[in-house]
């Protein structure tokens, strides 16, 4: 569980990253899900863009994502969710 300032922290680090996925009509399948892992164990921190085609809402997307262990949910702003896990072994951001 991140606290209020880790939150701000990453907020800001995710500021100036573009988004890497985009979850569209098709929703959360277990395949994108396995995507986002494997790209936040790369980087840890990323943006994932929720396209307007896509079923499920924003913040049932958000929901089902940080009740996956270790994925945290950082932000929903827009139609773009911040997502944090703290990678094993190629631990890149130093929360505060």
């Amino acid at each position: 569980m991140l606290t209020g300032k880790q939150k701000g922290f990453l907020r800001s680090q995710a500021n100036r990253l573009q988004p890497l996925f985009q979850v569209g009509k098709s929703g959360l399948t277990e395949s994108v899900i396995k995507q986002f892992d494997e790209a936040l164990e790369a980087k840890e921190l990323i943006k994932v863009s929720i396209l307007q085609n896509c079923d499920e809402d924003k913040t049932e997307i958000a929901a089902k994502l940080d009740g996956i262990e270790g994925i945290e949910v950082v932000q929903v702003i827009g139609n773009t969710i911040v997502l944090y896990k703290e990678s094993k072994e190629k631990k890149r951001i130093e929360l505060p």
